[in-house]
């Protein structure tokens, strides 16, 4: 594996519970062009956490899978140094995600988490 491709640091644990994404949208909307990204900071020091939705809107559960899985790799590959300890990440996707260059969506991504336009 080249070494731009290895992730920074331990990765983000996964969010799984429809609690906790339902307490993310109570926190800060980041929105682009590709997807949306809302934050929550929990006021801890534990690891981030990443969860992600794309809805029915999009696609039947190929589409819906494949978009959802090019997000997963984007954040492990680039994105899980940018996330800050302590916060929640949800981010749904669009579809645009699919016809969007790789290093497209991890700059974006970046941007987002960043919290710059």
């Amino acid at each position: 594996m080249p070494a731009s491709c290895k992730p920074r640091g331990p990765g983000p644990q996964r969010l799984l519970k429809r609690a906790d994404f339902l307490a993310v949208r109570r926190g800060e909307k980041r929105r682009g062009r590709l997807f949306l990204m809302e934050v929550l900071d929990r006021g801890d020091d534990h690891a981030p956490r990443v969860g992600f939705t794309v809805t029915k809107k999009v696609g039947n559960s190929v589409v819906r899978n494949r978009v959802r899985r090019r997000l997963r790799e984007a954040v492990r590959t680039h994105a899980a140094g940018d996330m800050a300890s302590g916060h929640d990440y949800v981010i749904v996707g669009r579809e645009d995600v699919l016809t969007a260059r790789f290093e497209q969506l991890t700059a974006e991504l970046s941007r987002r988490l960043r919290g710059t336009r």
